[in-house]
């Protein structure tokens, strides 16, 4: 897998950093500047990985991101624990494992199904990385639970709808699953390529190293002579706890300070004021806030994103809120817009009350097309309306972006791997080619069980699924196409 590639072979990679025995790449230097900075070119392949202390600990960090995570979620301001917060917990954890477990060989029925060391040697690197990989199964994309579940939650709590347990666990286990085949398909085009780097995985790397790797503190990436310099474990180690401190001040000791909008303070008795100022119902004009949570909330944390796309999102923002929102509100009146609050993601009638949804509904939850003329039209609020409307901008938008500026590379690519030609390797591709790679059909396996399993679940739980075999097709399909090309704007941007 070249240079940094996808979340998990990202972490891969910096399980090469093993120590003893160091192999040294054969192929160039890797052509992104920001992964050969970060990403060493050698690696141990002797270092012990899938030990007895990784298993225990990812599948025990897995589980509880996904049960903190899925819990977190239903708070009016929902709290996001990431893997990185997994990847420093279970450090003293699996040093405690490595310092107390017996070394001693334990085998599975007489040892017919194999056998293992409950304590191979000090806790490494590669352990490390393959515990962080699990905990990140447990957080979906953009951190949170799993996104079916919200699915799942609208149908119990507003629609009243009875959904049994093995058909919620299957709608979450069969679309969590299908991502995971349609990585796995898709490998060659999003993990093989040098291009393909990731950068959000940038600092995970370099966290590890400083957690595990051995620096002198000289001036020169802790290589130089001298004690100049701060290494990347005291660096970690201040900020860490500067983070912690800094956010005792709006998290808990002063929580107004969450979003301070002025604007409301000036002027508590204006409409206009908390339309235009809230940070919570509101444009948030002039609203600013210490909680670091409310920084990163829309872009992930600023210290990993590039700055072109902060500048980028930033820039969006602004034409949105400020310009495109207010011009429809005020100036032109859209969609009787200015009988709704400004910002809500509630339904309206045309009087400008909640909108009971259960009026215009049959029994099987089917649209009473009668009922709905009677009852009126439904109305959204006019931020709401405008984002859902930009979603569907946002979609053909990166169709296009990645077809005009990597069509070319995608299109070499697949006639490389149709026809077996040996693409160019960086030293991190190589360094990656000593380990057998995971078979193709395991992937394949995966895509097609779900998909049947999904087909199969749209005829026995025809009336709790309310979608036709057909439209599961084409959801997967849909899927399909999306998946590439969003694929290639994170691992570029």
């Amino acid at each position: 897998m070249a240079s940094l590639k996808s979340p998990v072979a990202a972490e891969e990679q910096a399980a090469g950093m093993g120590g003893g025995r160091k192999q040294h790449g054969e192929g160039g230097r890797c052509p992104v500047e920001e992964v050969a900075l970060v990403v060493p070119e050698t690696d141990d392949p002797t270092t012990p990985v899938m030990t007895f202390r990784a298993w225990t600990l990812g599948l025990a960090s897995c589980v509880v991101l996904i049960f903190l995570n899925t819990f977190f979620t239903y708070r009016t301001q929902p709290l996001t624990i990431s893997g990185i917060l997994a990847q420093i917990l279970v450090l003293p954890a699996g040093r405690f494992m490595a310092a107390v477990l017996p070394d001693r060989e334990v085998r599975l029925l007489g040892g017919r199904l194999g056998s293992f060391n409950l304590n191979p040697g000090p806790f490494n690197i590669k352990e490390h990385v393959i515990i962080t990989i699990f905990a990140n199964c447990g957080v979906s994309y953009g951190g949170g639970d799993a996104y079916s579940i919200g699915a799942i939650t609208v149908m119990k709590a507003y629609y009243k709808q009875s959904l049994g347990f093995l058909c919620a666990l299957l709608v979450v286990l069969t679309t969590q699953i299908l991502g995971y085949g349609w990585a796995g398909m898709l490998r060659r085009y999003l993990v093989d390529p040098a291009d393909m780097w990731w950068p959000s995985n940038l600092a995970q790397v370099s966290l590890f190293r400083a957690l595990h790797e051995k620096e002198d503190g000289g001036g020169n990436g802790g290589k130089g002579e001298g004690s100049r310099g701060l290494t990347r474990m005291r660096f970690f180690l201040i900020f860490f706890f500067a983070s912690f401190a800094y956010y005792a001040l709006p998290g808990y000791l002063l929580p107004i300070l969450t979003f301070f909008s002025w604007a409301c303070w000036a002027w508590p008795h204006s409409i206009t004021a908390q339309q235009v100022g809230s940070g919570y119902h509101g444009l948030g004009v002039g609203a600013f806030t210490l909680d670091w949570a409310g920084i990163s909330a829309y872009h992930g944390s600023p210290l990993v994103a590039p700055w072109a796309s902060i500048a980028n999102t930033a820039a969006g923002f602004v034409m949105f809120i400020y310009v495109i929102v207010p011009l429809c509100y005020w100036k032109f009146d859209t969609f009787d817009a200015r009988k709704f609050p400004i910002f809500s993601n509630q339904l309206f009638t045309a009087a400008g009350q909640k909108y009971d949804t259960a009026k215009v509904l049959t029994r099987d939850f089917d649209l009473n097309v009668a009922a709905y003329e009677s009852y009126g039209k439904l109305y959204l609020s006019p931020l709401f309306a405008i984002s859902i409307g930009s979603g569907f901008l946002r979609f053909t938008a990166t169709l296009v972006h990645v077809l005009l500026f990597h069509g070319g590379d995608i299109w070499r690519q697949s006639r490389s791997a149709m026809s077996s030609a040996a693409a160019k390797l960086d030293v991190h591709a190589k360094l990656m080619q000593r380990y057998k790679q995971v078979p193709q059909w395991w992937f394949l396996v995966l895509l097609v069980g779900s998909v049947a399993v999904s087909l199969l679940m749209s005829f026995v739980y025809k009336e709790e699924m309310q979608l036709p075999w057909w439209g599961m097709l084409f959801a997967f399909a849909l899927a399909f196409v999306v998946t590439l090309p969003i694929g290639v704007i994170q691992a570029t941007t």
